[in-house]
């Protein structure tokens, strides 16, 4: 009796099998039939759910506006259905599609980003729960493409068997001895040590520490091959076995590892009673010139460890971007300059003179350095394109040893010399410029005279000089790290002193003297040149221009490009409307606001306030405001479809319905 119960029961089970595995095919047919309608669909999100934010805003808000035209006529508008037996509008609460149907959607970009929301819909037939289901979104940008996180839907007998391997590999794992001292026979061990080496075995009681090299002292060749002898190696090899076959276990027993990183979704259904949907919110930085992207649904169908079904790509959802960059005033703004007919260089030099004497020596200390790079920077003067050189003021300095009237005499003439010295090298050097620029060789060999384009002008030396340069010495004792306190605070004591010569004569007594003499002196000896130049043409003395604010215009650009943060930092101190975009972009809606009530109300400074009251809650005024721009350029009325705040008033009250027409004439 026993055991016929016991057929029953296995025939049934056999049959419940076989019924289910009739059933999973026959459901996998209808899915390769060309005619099914079961495949999964990828659908716009219901926008209530796309925008909960305005959602949950206008849930407090009047059904009932007021709006005025510029004459100060006043309409009315509610949330309100046309009463198809009257044909009359009438107040309802609930006006929201069920479904979404639409292919496209218009999406608002805010600070630099984009959410991009849809959903995946997999009908009943679709789902088994012995089959695993992967859906991959790509998303198509400008000429990029990019896969998304897949969206993971598993069954549950699936999810078991998955959960089975798991459990089969643990299993494997488990007979894995990690401890080696359990292949030897330790009795046998502690016997033969006890016997042939006690010195060893009496660490075994030994209560004190026992460090590694007194340990390895003990232990030898001969107690290793004990161990040795005393391990079973059969048992140790099947285990060295099993280890070396861990991976392979792996790929046996778990076919289809259970994945959580990178995965969007991967939800366990029991049944398949219900459609699975599920929300996808993907959120992208936008770039220049970002108009569209398409998100396309891929996948496939999995049992055990096999696919057995490719889902269809479905047809692309396409999302249009709309951009608050695109209110972008591309009007270039100029500033006025002001252009000097004169213009200075400046430029000094540090030329040694022999003691006492005001002679140029080329080859003495740095000087064949120090007059190569004066030299190049009048060169470079006199060929400027822009200007000419007029004069130069040379004015040469000298350290306070000696007397002060001597001082003079020897600086200025230093500086006689020194003005000297260059004016032979422009001769010199403009007389080499006319040679280049007065002759051409021609083609049979002989020199054809040029005219000079222009007659070289005579350029005025001027030799100055400061006989002790005191002011540089104090910067020089100031900065020092040499001198101490001490040392510079008794410096400036003497420095009162209003006679030079007493005051050095004071300073030689002091021990720093001779530091001073010998480190700061030499860098007092210093000549100066004032280069005086004038624009090339101009004969006024000012000119006012006006040049491309290029700071401005860098702005600009940065707005249009959608980064709004460097726009910002560019544009915040012109305080004008593409201030106010940049504001807008970033949600800081109050400065927006600031500049936007200043500004004449064009049709783009009211839309904008139309976003900002809309963003306040304040949604009388942003329905003027919208209806305003509209009257003033007829395109915003579409344009409000794109902006999230605007559109959703646009539902709320009709704006666009054609009951609504008279509020934009």
């Amino acid at each position: 009796m026993k055991n016929r119960f016991l057929k029953c029961i296995f025939v049934a089970v056999v049959a419940l099998s076989v019924v289910s595995s009739c059933a999973t095919r026959r459901k996998l047919a209808n899915l390769m039939s060309e005619d099914s309608t079961a495949n999964v669909q990828l659908a716009l999100a219901n926008e209530a759910d796309y925008l909960p934010e305005m959602k949950n805003d206008l849930k407090a808000s009047r059904d009932t506006l007021t709006v005025k035209d510029d004459d100060g006529r006043e309409f009315l508008l509610m949330k309100a259905v046309k009463d198809e037996e009257t044909g009359e509008m009438v107040a309802t609460e609930v006006i929201d599609a069920a479904k979404v149907t639409a292919r496209f959607r218009n999406v608002a970009e805010r600070h630099g980003k984009v959410d991009l929301a849809f959903q995946i819909m997999v009908p009943p037939s679709m789902m088994d729960t012995k089959w695993q289901l992967r859906f991959y979104p790509d998303m198509f940008v400008m000429e990029d493409s990019l896969r998304l996180d897949p969206v993971i839907i598993t069954g549950g007998d699936y999810r078991k068997a998955q959960l089975r391997g798991y459990q089969l590999y643990d299993k494997f794992l488990s007979k894995i001895i990690q401890d080696t001292t359990k292949f030897i026979d330790l009795e046998q061990l502690e016997i033969f040590l006890q016997r042939n080496i006690p010195q060893l075995y009496a660490f075994k009681s030994d209560t004190s520490f026992v460090d590694e090299n007194q340990f390895n002292s003990v232990y030898g060749v001969s107690q290793r091959q004990a161990v040795e002898h005393y391990t079973n190696k059969v048992a140790r090899n099947i285990n060295e076995r099993r280890k070396s076959k861990r991976d392979a276990m792996y790929a046996k027993y778990v076919r289809v590892p259970i994945v959580t990183e990178g995965i969007r979704l991967d939800s366990v259904v029991v049944n398949t009673e219900g459609e699975f949907v599920y929300y996808y919110v993907q959120t992208i930085n936008t770039r220049p010139k970002l108009r569209k992207v398409d998100v396309k649904l891929s996948g496939e169908i999995f049992e055990s460890d096999k696919r057995i079904y490719n889902i269809p790509v479905t047809e692309p959802l396409t999302f249009y971007i709309s951009s608050i960059s695109a209110f972008v005033d591309n009007t270039e703004k100029y500033l006025t300059k002001v252009i000097e007919r004169r213009a200075t260089a400046n430029t000094e030099c540090r030329i040694d003179f022999e003691a006492g004497k005001s002679v140029i020596k080329t080859d003495y200390a740095e000087n064949a350095y120090e007059i190569n790079m004066i030299s190049r920077t009048i060169a470079s003067l006199l060929e400027n394109k822009d200007f000419d050189l007029d004069s130069i003021i040379v004015r040469a300095t000298a350290s306070p040893e000696g007397s002060f009237t001597l001082n003079s005499s020897l600086a200025q003439k230093r500086s006689e010399a020194v003005s000297a010295y260059f004016s032979k090298y422009i001769e010199s050097y403009k007389d080499s410029l006319k040679r280049e620029a007065g002759f051409s060789m021609s083609f049979n060999g002989e020199e054809q005279k040029i005219e000079a384009a222009e007659k070289p002008v005579d350029i005025r030396f001027t030799p100055r000089c400061i006989p002790e340069n005191w002011d540089d010495l104090d910067a020089l004792v100031d900065k020092d790290v040499v001198m101490n306190p001490d040392q510079k605070s008794d410096y400036f004591s003497i420095r009162a002193e209003s006679n030079p010569d007493v005051r050095e004569s004071k300073m030689k007594n002091q021990a720093y003297y001779r530091y001073m003499k010998e480190t700061l002196y030499p860098k007092l000896r210093t000549v100066k040149f004032n280069c005086y130049l004038h624009r090339k043409g101009m004969i006024k003395d000012t000119v006012h221009t006006t040049v491309l604010d290029s700071v401005y215009m860098r702005g600009v650009q940065e707005l249009k490009d959608m980064n709004y943060a460097e726009a910002l930092a560019l544009l915040s101190p012109y305080d004008d409307f593409n201030t106010a975009v940049a504001y807008v972009g970033m949600d800081r809606n109050l400065n927006a606001m600031r500049i936007l009530s200043k500004l004449e109300k064009t049709a783009q400074v009211n839309y904008l306030l139309a976003i900002l009251y809309s963003r306040s809650g304040d949604f009388n005024n942003a329905v003027q405001h919208y209806v305003t721009s509209v009257r003033q350029n007829p395109s915003y009325r579409f344009r409000g479809n794109l902006d999230p705040e605007i559109s959703v008033l646009i539902k709320q009250y009709g704006l666009n319905s054609e009951e609504n027409d008279r509020i934009f004439e």
